[in-house]
């Protein structure tokens, strides 16, 4: 009996064994890989996705390189004369300037408050830590419409209407709280044992934080730095609302120029807007190359 027992309590004798190979079936089903699966199943709908992705873009292609009154659905012969008109008539060259300013300054400023915020909230602890990150996460539903009125009336009062200054206030300000969260969400990644090694080598917070902790935050700062250059680069309701010279505009209030009441010049909208593509189709291209990259690889000696 006691041997039974023996055998019974046994967790590899009583029941099936737990090393036990699974049945034919369920093994061979597992052993299936991706490999084997009909190309076909892939390529087919990535071919229709792409194909339904890239027409918008080809027509508008088409458009600003077909000369005016064709209709022709190759892009032969092709002109530059639309592209000639939006830059030099139409003065897309200093909306293009804007826009790269407006951008390049939101990146920056959104990329460095983003980086203190984010590293505040990762590393320390304080009593309003999760209303605050409850107040960032809400305050992404606030469309910005609503604070159309009173961002006018600030700016207003310190005189920085038709000031390209205002622009990237109000973008910055927009594209803290998702920066702050996502640098947040970086910054744990990173084991604070790293931080700490330096503070014993003698290196301060801050100089730890540059020489260890910034390093691996490169794929993380350049992804939110991109997407705050592109948010603020394709915006148009801040800077209608608070630009009125032309020299001034952006590119996205550029392209409503080309818009008239009783007409639309098609091919100098499309030049236009193949103009405003061009920069974000570049940004988005390094995007994914950094956010590929594991940010902490060779971080932590094994």
């Amino acid at each position: 009996m006691s041997a039974a027992l023996a055998v019974k309590n046994d967790g590899s004798s009583a029941g099936p064994s737990a090393a036990e190979p699974p049945p034919p079936r369920v093994r061979r089903r597992r052993e299936r890989s991706f490999d084997e699966t009909p190309r076909w199943q892939l390529y087919v709908p990535l071919g229709i996705y792409l194909i339904f992705t890239l027409i918008p873009f080809y027509w508008m292609f088409l458009f600003s390189v077909r000369p005016a009154g064709s209709t022709s659905l190759v892009p032969w012969p092709m002109t530059d004369d639309h592209f000639s008109k939006v830059w030099n008539e139409r003065s897309f060259a200093i909306f293009f300037q804007n826009s790269v300013l407006v951008g390049v300054c939101t990146l920056l400023t959104t990329t460095l408050v983003a980086l203190a915020g984010g590293y505040a909230l990762a590393r320390f602890r304080f009593k309003i830590k999760t209303p605050f990150m409850l107040a960032l996460l809400c305050s992404q539903f606030i469309p910005g419409a609503l604070l159309l009125v009173p961002l006018f009336e600030i700016f207003k009062n310190l005189q920085m209407i038709n000031s390209l200054g205002s622009v990237i206030i109000a973008e910055t300000v927009f594209q803290l709280p998702l920066s702050i969260i996502l640098i947040s969400g970086f910054i744990r990644n990173v084991p604070p044992s790293l931080e700490e090694s330096a503070w014993v080598d003698g290196c301060s917070r801050f100089r730890g934080f540059c020489l260890v902790v910034l390093p691996l935050l490169r794929p993380g700062l350049i992804a939110v730095g991109s997407f705050a250059f592109v948010h603020s680069w394709n915006h148009f309701l801040f800077a209608l609302m608070f630009l009125s010279e032309q020299d001034k505009q952006t590119i996205p209030v550029g392209l409503n120029t080309l818009i008239g009441a009783d007409s639309v010049d098609l091919g100098a909208l499309a030049a236009g807007g193949v103009i405003a593509a061009v920069p974000v189709v570049i940004v988005f291209a390094f995007i994914q190359k950094w956010l590929i990259t594991g940010f902490s690889a060779g971080a932590v000696k094994g």
